[in-house]
């Protein structure tokens, strides 16, 4: 219910969440082995273009200073293919405006299929850039309350077999773990039946333990926003349960549009709920804030209007603050609303207007 996650089976992450409450989808997977070298676009003259007179096409994207973030910037992430499909089309414009998209490291969605191959994948091709990789993990069973996202490993020992593959993948190689977008906010709203709690707990605790166990690893378990989980209080026991103790901390906002100034706030009051913990605040799309409520009872997917939000980075001038991560990937659709494809899928005309609407 995240609303937003990206992601296709056996590859990237799901789409939307519901009732303002979630993340990103996250479409398709990624070739998991990366093209890296670099690609100069031939400058296209007399192109149209959306807002401006250059005409200049952007070449592949390279990385980002790692003083403004460590993360990895996929150099064949489908908004680099898009710009790239741009230039050949003269549309330097367009391609200039997702280039904002491609430019940015964004997180990358570990699918079903290959776990190991595709972890292992994403992992050397950021140490081989010098950077770290961001990897989110949304595979748990009974995912999504059966909505734009539902689906996740058959069983408890399905979703162990693949988080061993994740983990094997992951190796020492430096990597940060967004650890399962909305298992437990629906825990919390009541979403999740009582009946799979126990099992969730379970999983999760697991899996921190195990990707701690790694050398140079951290991990955010998932707290929701604060528009889903109103009082920051109902996500303590949850959080206690999956094992925030060891993990580096708890992530907010993901596929969603909540501010970032409501997150601080949120997430302030949390951390002192469970021992001083450090967040990081998914920014992808919350440039303008949330859609307006409305009669709109799914106004957390697809809304028009949002735009780009602060670039990753990890100074946000709060030492509570870890990050300003983009964990949704701007750009794939929320699920089939409003006109969208299904949740996870590249949606060309909603990544031109995140980032035409961008500040």
């Amino acid at each position: 219910m995240y609303g937003n996650l990206p992601w296709t089976t056996g590859s990237g992450p799901p789409g939307g969440s519901r009732d303002g409450r979630r993340r990103p989808a996250h479409a398709g997977a990624v070739s998991a082995r990366v093209a890296v070298g670099a690609l100069a676009l031939l400058l296209l003259a007399g192109c149209s273009s959306s807002d401006s007179n250059d005409d200049s096409i952007p070449a592949k994207p390279g990385q980002r200073p790692k003083s403004v973030t460590p993360f990895w910037v996929n150099p064949d992430s489908k908004a680099a293919r898009q710009v790239s499909t741009y230039g050949e089309d003269d549309q330097a414009g367009d391609a200039r405006l997702v280039n904002k998209i491609a430019a940015q490291p964004v997180a990358e969605w570990i699918g079903v299929d290959d776990p190991q191959g595709q972890a292992q994948g994403f992992t050397e091709a950021a140490a081989k850039a010098d950077r770290e990789a961001l990897l989110v993990l949304y595979n748990i069973p009974h995912r999504d309350c059966g909505s734009y996202s539902q689906g996740g490993a058959a069983d408890g020992n399905a979703y162990r077999a693949w988080l061993d593959g994740v983990v094997k993948g992951i190796g020492d190689r430096a990597t940060t773990v967004i650890l399962e977008p909305d298992a437990l906010p629906h825990i919390a709203d009541k979403c999740t039946p009582q009946q799979f709690h126990e099992e969730r707990y379970a999983l999760l605790k697991e899996a921190v333990g195990k990707l701690k166990a790694l050398p140079h690893t951290k991990v955010y378990l998932d707290a929701g926003n604060p528009h889903w989980i109103k009082d920051a209080g109902r996500m303590v026991e949850p959080l206690k349960r999956a094992g925030i103790d060891r993990a580096d901390g708890f992530a907010l906002n993901i596929s969603n549009y909540q501010t970032t100034q409501e997150n601080t706030k949120y997430g302030k009051q949390l951390s002192a709920l469970v021992g001083g913990k450090h967040f990081v605040i998914d920014t992808s799309r919350n440039g303008n804030g949330p859609a307006p409520g409305g009669d709109d009872p799914e106004n957390w997917c697809n809304p028009a209007g949002r735009a780009l939000g602060t670039p990753p980075t990890a100074k946000t001038g709060d030492p509570l603050i870890d990050d300003y991560l983009w964990i949704k990937r701007p750009g794939e659709s929320d699920g089939t609303c409003k006109g969208g494809p299904k949740a996870g899928d590249w949606w060309p005309k909603y990544a031109l207007e995140l980032a035409r609407n961008a500040k």
